[in-house]
């Protein structure tokens, strides 16, 4: 889908020529009702073709409900769904020919290997031999491609559905927690040939609970809670906004000056940016010499969606599916 966008700059009557963005996927007001729970209420956003796109939200926000409607695997209730111009579900041949999807769970034949595993779907993409050797490479699986898969570990299988999912090298991939429960090794991996894929144009939907992992791959990235986005920026926008950034301190084993407010973790002294009692307090260790270190840290992108979420309730999805209500359509 092609946005035609026109500007002007004001200054000296120069105007700037109209340019086009290409939008690789559009949801607009997209909804899910499992029995009366609203799992998902109003979703819409946009992803920018080329760009890794992050969703996040704690478990049963609705994360997963939203995927597989944007896929095509469940129906929605309202909304519309775009994809490369093209509408889910009515265009939805179409689109899986463009699409690649790895899901939140394993689904190999175990008793074939690597290789039998994407020979085999290379054959139903009508996808030459050629391109299956060059993606055993791509997720160094060389020295594994005639291993049965049920014989390899979590995160070397992780990979072979990446290979699977790419054979027919799709225009969008989606991933639903791509690294969870991997080792901290095999995650890197899996974050590496995620940014290889962007590099090679690739545009990139990813849900995940870890927030460093969406902080460094990620372009822009949406909080879901409770079936609802509250924001959608980019990471450093969300931090900003939402985060609560602070100066640490670094304080001597014995304090002769203390201060109603400040909050304490062993010896470091954490207090806010920006205000004034803050400056107070630092300046009263300060004169007492129980200063060590001072430095400034950011707010994180865990604060920020803790901020945004709250860390503990139990969501309208994870109720329906507990009652074994979900509606499989």
């Amino acid at each position: 889908m092609h946005r035609r966008i026109r500007f002007s700059l004001r200054y000296g009557e120069k105007h700037a020529s109209i340019f086009h963005m290409s939008t690789a996927i559009l949801v607009e007001h997209l909804s899910k009702n499992y029995e009366n729970r609203n799992v998902v209420r109003n979703v819409s956003l946009s992803v920018e073709e080329g760009e890794i796109f992050g969703f996040l939200g704690p478990n049963g926000a609705g994360k997963t409900t939203s995927i597989r409607m944007i896929i095509g695997e469940i129906s929605r209730d309202t909304g519309r769904i775009e994809i490369m111009g093209m509408s889910m579900p009515e265009d939805r041949e179409k689109i899986k020919a463009i699409m690649g999807v790895v899901p939140d769970h394993q689904n190999l034949y175990d008793r074939l290997t690597v290789r039998q595993n994407l020979t085999l779907f290379a054959r139903l993409y009508g996808v030459e031999d050629l391109r299956v050797e060059e993606l055993i490479k791509l997720v160094d699986l060389v020295e594994h491609a005639d291993i049965p898969t049920q014989k390899l570990s979590r995160g070397l299988r992780q990979r072979t559905l990446i290979a699977r999912a790419i054979l027919h090298r799709p225009k969008i991939f989606f991933l639903d927690e791509p690294t969870s429960a991997l080792d901290p090794h095999s995650s890197l991996g899996i974050r590496n040939l995620i940014r290889i894929l962007k590099d090679q144009g690739t545009t990139v939907f990813l849900t995940t609970h870890y927030m460093e992992e969406a902080n460094s791959l990620c372009d822009r990235l949406a909080i879901l809670h409770r079936g609802e986005i509250t924001a959608i920026d980019t990471p450093k926008a969300l931090r900003l906004r939402f985060g609560r950034p602070c100066i640490k301190v670094t304080l001597k084993d014995q304090i002769s000056y203390s201060a109603p407010g400040e909050s304490r973790s062993g010896e470091i002294l954490e207090l806010p940016l920006n205000d004034a009692v803050a400056a107070e307090v630092l300046a009263g260790h300060l004169r007492a010499g129980n200063v060590l270190t001072v430095h400034s840290q950011e707010a994180t992108l865990e604060e920020v969606f803790l901020s945004l979420t709250g860390d503990s309730w139990r969501s309208s999805e994870d109720q329906a599916i507990q009652d074994g209500k979900a509606v499989n359509p």
